[in-house]
């Protein structure tokens, strides 16, 4: 295949436990972190809610030699065609689009004064990667997160 492996149902293809590594670097300071954990996308299963999948990453994060555990959740819903998906924070607002059916996407999120931009590129059926760049008045961050499948 090429760079990139098309995905043609993103809730399929991301089941499972993921094994995660991300970094984190303060373009502006120069501090940098790095995260480590897994993730599950297992069912979602909220009293009428659309079938779709709970994200759920935990693991440990170090900023500046400095540990503390870390979590988050996000809901992934079905999007218009299988090869799509519409992200949630987990209070159900609107995170951004997601499609995966050449195996790369760009996804814009605009929080206040600042925009987060998000490029995801799926590398073949057990490895992805997204790369989020962070620019506002206050930050100025690249997050990228290499996911590996672990079952």
């Amino acid at each position: 295949m090429g760079e990139f492996w098309p995905v043609t149902d993103v809730l399929a293809h991301l089941g499972g436990s993921w094994r995660v590594e991300r970094s984190v670097r303060d373009l502006a300071s120069g501090a940098e972190g790095r995260f480590t954990g897994t993730t599950v996308f297992g069912p979602l299963e909220e009293p009428g809610s659309p079938h779709g999948l709970l994200h759920r990453e935990s693991g440990t994060f170090v900023w500046q030699g400095t540990p503390r555990p870390a979590e988050r959740a996000l809901r992934f819903l079905p999007g218009p065609s299988p090869a799509t998906a519409l992200v949630q924070f987990s209070d159900g607002r609107p995170f951004h689009d997601l499609d995966l059916s050449t195996g790369r996407y760009v996804a814009d999120h605009p929080c206040a004064a600042d925009l987060y931009r998000g490029e995801f590129t799926v590398r073949d059926e057990n490895r992805w990667r997204t790369v989020w760049r962070v620019g506002g008045p206050a930050k100025d961050l690249v997050l990228t997160t290499d996911y590996t499948r672990l079952s």
